[in-house]
């Protein structure tokens, strides 16, 4: 089992900045590709950004490409997603998610969430116009 805990949201304005952490435990945390995605109020959850095991590749929807930021550090096991330049739209509830990666894949990033093993709780997002 792994264990998936974000933190980092919160209430900000448009144009602002916010950076989101999500802390692993449980099993080698360099065994899994990380991502986030994130599930606006009434509608389904989409994909954000992900990152292979190694942060060698990385990927991002369309829509925060150039604003966000994946990145992780497998020394604390904690993956980070910095979010610049928040919009209205970007208000939603977080996800980060791991996926089983366990011959290290260096170009191996996890688009769907079908991909996923396991979820953390999610931490909320609200950006204010």
């Amino acid at each position: 089992q792994v264990q998936l805990v974000e933190s980092g949201g919160g209430l900000v304005q448009a144009a602002g900045s916010l950076r989101l952490s999500c802390v692993a435990s449980g099993r080698t945390f360099s065994d899994y590709a990380m991502g986030w995605f994130r599930q606006p109020q009434g509608k389904e959850r989409e994909f954000v950004a992900a990152i292979s095991w190694n942060g060698a590749s990385t990927s991002y929807a369309d829509s925060v490409n150039g604003r966000f930021s994946i990145s992780r550090d497998n020394v604390k096991s904690i993956v980070y997603l910095q979010m610049n330049n928040l919009k209205p739209e970007d208000t939603a509830r977080y996800y980060c998610g791991a996926a089983a990666d366990p011959f290290h894949g260096s170009s191996y990033v996890a688009e769907k969430d079908y991909d996923y093993d396991y979820w953390g709780q999610g931490t909320e997002v609200t950006v204010s116009s």
